[in-house]
């Protein structure tokens, strides 16, 4: 039986709202799914959003009033899970944390649009996001099956540089690959956000569940990326998509550019059970009038810049370029390809970097809370 599936990459940014941005992501999925795509990934921080320039008013030992109403915004848009600060674990994935009364479940109801969003198109949706518990916000990336709903999620175990400022740290715990099939194919798949993908012990752990599938949505559009990525494939035997958000400086959020007083953001409901319906004066004298005219079409050009240029791959198991990168291409656009998943086998006759190739006699790696052998 041929072990292929179509894997997607989506390079698409966060919108004004949360309700927006799953109504997207429903929406590229279902385009997905048009292409006979069974699997997609969504960028790093794609559902909340990742607050790039943002300095949320912090210097070294000093904090601004302007700065908390930039962190109040940003909370009241990211995701409600219904997790615990610490993570339930499996008590969270299997819905037996206790429930507010008169609520018909945990959070924000996010999880469980993903879940329909999944099960109506029929394919496997993996995506970033910014997930708040108790007052703290984690990085996170949810695994969501069309036929049994979430099957994981994990929280970034080191947020990089300014990130620490807003984002906790995560427990290695949650490194936990997930198996399932996928119109009869095997995939072991695991999520190593952005620079976590730098962390050679932790890019370690994930080998050694002898994953086939490897995850990187990412904020990076360095051109050191793709040569990381194509090491990660070939290190690993698997398969990597990484997903990134491309971003003009207009489309950056109002309360980080000023264009939106501060505290204005309203925290907004997924709507689990659909998405949301899509909703001067003259100058005193000529000369005065040509400066405004400059200022704005100067204002006008930079809010066309890009803050971030994208950059999604998808790389093969012998770190062969499947998909080049794609370089400011905003509006939800996919990569898709083919993937042959016995190649990932192939490729183990000469390296398994885990296995035969590990001299597992001599080196040890232990994660705390992490079985980090191949999963049933």
């Amino acid at each position: 039986m041929p072990q292929k599936i179509k894997l997607a990459v989506s390079q698409s940014y966060t919108l004004p709202t949360l309700r927006e941005t799953l109504d997207h992501l429903a929406s590229v999925t279902k385009s997905a799914a048009s292409q006979g795509v069974d699997l997609i990934l969504f960028p790093e921080a794609y559902l909340g959003g990742y607050p790039r320039t943002c300095d949320f008013g912090a210097t070294v030992g000093s904090r601004k009033d302007a700065g908390r109403e930039q962190f109040l915004n940003y909370f009241k848009a990211c995701v409600d899970l219904g997790d615990t600060p610490p993570g339930a674990g499996d008590e969270w994935l299997d819905r037996k944390l206790p429930v507010a009364k008169g609520d018909e479940y945990r959070g924000d109801g996010t999880r469980e649009f993903l879940e329909r969003v999944a099960r109506e198109t029929g394919v496997f949706v993996v995506t970033g996001m910014v997930e708040k518990a108790g007052g703290s916000l984690y990085c996170a990336v949810v695994y969501v099956c069309p036929r049994l709903g979430v099957l994981g999620k994990r929280r970034k175990v080191m947020p990089t540089g300014s990130e620490r400022l807003v984002w906790a740290q995560g427990s290695p715990s949650t490194l936990k690959a997930i198996t399932t099939k996928v119109k009869g194919v095997k995939i072991t798949m695991a999520a190593a956000i952005c620079w976590e993908n730098m962390m050679p012990l932790l890019r370690y752990s994930l080998y050694s569940q002898n994953v086939n599938l490897w995850l990187a949505p990412t904020a990076d559009a360095r051109d050191t990326w793709l040569p990381l990525m194509r090491t990660v494939g070939n290190e690993g035997r698997c398969f990597v998509l990484s997903a990134i958000s491309c971003v003009k400086r207009k489309n950056l959020p109002g309360w980080i550019t000023g264009s939106q007083p501060a505290g204005s953001v309203k925290e907004q409901p997924a709507m689990a059970n659909g998405p949301a319906s899509s909703s001067d004066e003259s100058a005193a004298d000529s000369s005065s009038a040509i400066a405004e005219e400059s200022a704005d079409s100067s204002q006008d050009q930079g809010n066309e810049d890009f803050v971030c240029r994208g950059g999604s791959c998808i790389v093969g198991p012998f770190g062969n370029i499947v998909k080049e990168p794609m370089w400011e291409v905003e509006d939800g656009e996919l990569l898709v390809c083919e993937a042959d998943f016995e190649d990932c086998e192939r490729g183990r006759l000469d390296l398994d970097v885990a296995g035969s190739y590990s001299r597992n006699d001599a080196f040890k790696l232990t994660v705390a809370g992490l079985d980090i052998n191949p999963p049933p």
